[in-house]
């Protein structure tokens, strides 16, 4: 059985479209020598080609019209233009040199357009070959085209001058003629900015001079010259922007998302980070850090059909004398007052019980300790200690929350508990604590003095780990720390070293204090008010312990965002996908975002979380997930990741093509391991080349052509 190909409906339109055009002129007979002769513009062509044997190709497209010429095009298709005949017919072509259209020019009529068969077909009179290897230029009247002719064919035959032939129909055919060659056109300077706006990504090229080329060279001016003085613009290059690097800069920090926080703790962070002089992301780390303190005392956020503690992980990159101790001595001002109120009250307390210890013996001695055991110390934010006696006191009920807090990371990251043995423990009580809100221990219960306690529950626990790159270098990129999921619950940030662009001598600034800003007044205000709250709005348990809020959402819409960004962070976890490597912290992103948006919420006065709120909450993880692959993607020095390696080869591949594209199908059949393999992977890389401005991916009739952003040609 014979197959019959199929034919696009398209193709076949214009086929036939194209082949009763070709019937119809081939009934208008060639213009005749004498004809051609008595207009000044064609006799020139007739010079050129019989005088200089140039091919200038223009008896067959030159007729004459012994009757009016017939509409080819709109609603008057079909009717007869008048006074057309007894003119010359110039036969038009389209971008494959095909017969589309024919112009009735008067005789030496150069001041007056011809009339046009069809003006919504871009078409071109076309003086020489039309050949791929030859330069095509494009004019708006026959006289210029056959002036601009002469004066190039001369210095070399192998180009081309199309004519539209109507000023309205230029932008149209240039256009069009760009398609499959990189037009030349030109212009003066005093519309220069005109036309770069209406036709910047076109794939032509701009002469721009002060007088008209053409008349230059009426004045007998060279064109070599002429081109050589003038302004020449790349049209094709005015709408691509500038291509974003492809490889990973560790030492490019991310940008900080300052409008993620709402006013009332943006103007405070803002404000810390004036007075210490240090990057936005610094003061926002430790304002995180003080309202995770503070809040994880009091609430739980929403996390699917249950509640999840607020405390986090937070971790900042800082060298030593970037201000580091400055901005918690701002982030935690009242935190730190607060806590030395109460270690006072303590000492007092301790001082007052010992007293009373003192003056006792006996069955008195032995009822007062069981009526009055020794007071706690309340103290909850600690710098140096480790985790086990955090954890003991946690199971000995001294303590429901509590914040290691520290500018020297070190401390912690290369301390004996970190280094030892029990690291993996350590870790692993860490991330139960800020999953669950569990402390547990494990001791021999054999001796005199066993505590029978092994376990706390709603215990809450935040870090703001603060240290140097050399410290944290090595424990973003050690696998027990990752392994145990303590780096995946961290929020991570390495903002730049502004040191050598402080200024300390500025009398305004010296003058200015922080403990007069407003913002900080009440920044500071509401940490107190949240720190030492009425009675009647910090319920307790039968214990004494918190009874925490369950923050909710404050709608369905805020609801459905959360789960939006979910859904957004799931996807970006799939094969090939930027957080396929990176599944463990990508899976607490969200969880993260619920408790920063429910601790923004709280902070605020509220016991709900908007859609704001989770919106702001998951720009703020998406900063430290960007930080976070920072040190993941890097490449070996002088080595190139796929994106670069394909960016490479389409660039080479498409060097000598004009405009600069290759079709899909060739990509796909010809590119680089491991792209070739998998067409998926192909996709993924090419999405991610458009994404950062290197191609633009498109349809031309049935098939998916790449085009290669011109400035990766500079």
């Amino acid at each position: 059985m014979t197959t019959t190909p199929q034919i696009d409906s398209k193709e076949k339109a214009h086929a036939d479209n194209m082949g009763n055009f070709i019937g119809y002129i081939a009934d208008i007979e060639n213009a005749t020598p004498e004809q051609r002769a008595q207009d000044d513009s064609i006799s020139q062509l007739d010079d050129l080609q019989d005088g200089l044997n140039l091919p200038t190709n223009h008896i067959d497209n030159t007729r004459y019209l012994h009757d009016d010429i017939s509409m080819r095009g709109g609603n008057s298709k079909g009717e007869k233009l008048p006074n057309t005949n007894g003119r010359y017919g110039l036969v038009m072509v389209n971008n494959k040199a095909e017969p589309v259209n024919i112009a009735a020019r008067t005789i030496n009529s150069d001041d007056k357009p011809p009339i046009i068969s069809d003006t919504t077909q871009p078409s071109a009179y076309a003086i020489g070959s039309m050949s791929r290897d030859s330069d095509w230029w494009l004019v708006t009247s026959l006289k210029d085209a056959v002036t601009l002719y002469a004066a190039l064919a001369i210095l070399d035959n192998k180009v081309t001058v199309l004519a539209c032939l109507n000023q309205s129909m230029f932008d149209m055919t240039l256009r069009h003629f760009s398609e499959v060659k990189t037009i030349h056109i030109i212009d003066t300077a005093q519309h220069k900015d005109a036309l770069t706006s209406r036709l910047a990504g076109v794939n032509a090229i701009a002469h721009i001079t002060i007088d008209t080329i053409i008349s230059r060279l009426n004045e007998g001016d060279l064109i070599g010259n002429l081109i050589a003085d003038a302004d020449t613009i790349d049209l094709s290059i005015l709408a691509w922007p500038t291509p974003e690097p492809l490889a990973s800069d560790p030492s490019k920090p991310t940008r900080y998302p300052i409008e993620a926080w709402p006013p009332i703790l943006r103007k405070p962070i803002e404000a810390i980070a004036y007075y210490t002089q240090v990057p936005l992301a610094m003061a926002g780390q430790a304002v995180l850090g003080a309202i995770a303190h503070i809040g994880q005392a009091h609430i739980d956020a929403p996390m699917g059909s249950e509640h999840k503690p607020t405390s986090l992980i937070i971790i900042t990159e800082g060298e030593s004398g970037t201000g580091k101790t400055q901005v918690m001595a701002l982030s935690h001002f009242k935190i730190d007052q607060h806590e030395k109120q109460l270690y006072s009250n303590y000492l007092s307390d301790v001082s007052s019980w010992e007293n009373n210890l003192l003056s006792l013996k006996g069955k008195d001695r032995a009822a007062f300790l069981d009526e009055n055991p020794k007071p706690p110390n309340p103290v909850t934010m600690f710098d140096d200690a480790t985790i086990e006696p955090l954890i003991d006191r946690f199971v000995d009920g001294e303590m429901y929350n509590a914040s290691l807090s520290t500018d020297e990371a070190g401390q912690f990251f290369n301390g004996h508990t970190m280094k030892s043995d029990t690291a993996g423990s350590a870790l692993g009580a860490i991330t139960k604590l800020y999953s669950s809100g569990i402390a547990g221990r494990t001791r021999s219960q054999k001796n005199a003095y066993a505590n029978p306690r092994t376990k706390a529950y709603d215990v809450r626990m935040t870090f703001l780990l603060q240290g140097q790159r050399v410290v944290l270098e090595k424990a973003l990129t050690d696998p027990l720390m990752s392994g145990q999921g303590f780096l995946a619950r961290a929020m991570i940030a390495c903002p730049e070293d502004l040191r050598g662009k402080r200024v300390w001598n500025d009398p305004k600034r010296r003058n200015d204090r922080p403990h007069d800003n407003p913002y900080l007044i009440d920044y500071w205000s509401r940490c107190q008010s949240l720190l030492d709250p009425l009675p009647a709005n910090l319920p307790n348990d039968s214990t004494g312990a918190p009874s925490r809020i369950k923050m909710q959402w404050a709608s369905n819409e805020a609801l459905q965002a959360f789960e939006d960004g979910m859904q957004a962070i799931e996807n970006r976890q799939a094969s090939g996908q930027v957080l396929e490597y990176l599944k463990a912290y990508a899976s607490r992103m969200a969880e993260n975002a619920t408790r920063i948006a429910s601790l923004m919420a709280f902070f605020d006065g509220r016991k709900t979380v908007t859609t704001d709120d989770i919106k702001r909450a998951f720009m703020l993880v998406e900063y430290s997930t960007t930080e976070r692959l920072r040190y993941l993607d890097a490449m070996p020095t002088g080595e190139q990741n796929d994106s670069e390696k394909l960016s490479s080869w389409l660039v080479d591949k498409a060097r000598n093509k004009n405009p600069h594209k290759l079709n899909r199908t060739y990509i796909a059949n010809n590119v680089p391991n491991p792209m070739r393999k998998s067409t998926k992977l192909l996709q993924i890389e090419l999405d991610k080349l458009e994404s950062a401005k290197h191609i633009r991916q498109e349809m031309e009739g049935r098939s998916r052509v790449i085009f290669i952003n011109p400035k990766l040609y500079d």
